[in-house]
């Protein structure tokens, strides 16, 4: 009875120490990221200047630079997602959404941008952005079975 009393007791320590590891896990913070690829060389000293904002907390002068370094770089998926960033930042979450959206669809392969947490909230860039995919037709006249109408039921 000794032995399995030692096994209980160290794989309950064992698990402990996972879970605390994990709950300790935190977050990255949400940063904006640097533009990839041939970008423009304006694209990319207004995106400096965005981070630079952006880490001054000094969301609306960032959420201006990301603009002009996406207007000057619109098919950059990194400007469309620093954007996005500065959008939520200031509350405006449809917008954000649309740029978050757009950035993954400009980047397929940026993990960084596609794994993000900000991107997560608002759906499977994979998926439809409409919700045809919610919407069941039936046919007219009928109804969802119950305990008394169901097929087979007399």
């Amino acid at each position: 009875m000794k032995p399995y009393m030692t096994v209980v007791i160290v794989i309950g320590i064992v698990l402990l120490l996972a879970s605390g590891m994990a709950c300790s896990q935190k977050h990255k913070p949400l940063v904006p990221l640097a533009l990839e690829g041939e970008v423009k060389s304006q694209a990319t000293q207004l995106t400096e200047q965005g981070m630079q904002a952006y880490e001054a907390r000094q969301f609306e002068a960032a959420k201006q630079y990301f603009e002009q370094a996406m207007a000057a770089a619109p098919e950059s998926g990194q400007a469309h997602y620093n954007y996005a960033l500065a959008l939520k930042t200031l509350g405006n979450i449809d917008s954000a959404r649309r740029h978050f959206m757009e950035a993954a669809d400009l980047a397929p392969g940026d993990k960084i941008i596609w794994d993000s947490p900000a991107l997560a909230p608002h759906g499977d860039p994979e998926s439809t952005t409409t919700n045809q995919s919610r919407y069941v037709e039936r046919p007219q006249g009928t109804v969802r079975p119950s305990l008394g109408n169901m097929p087979g039921a007399y």
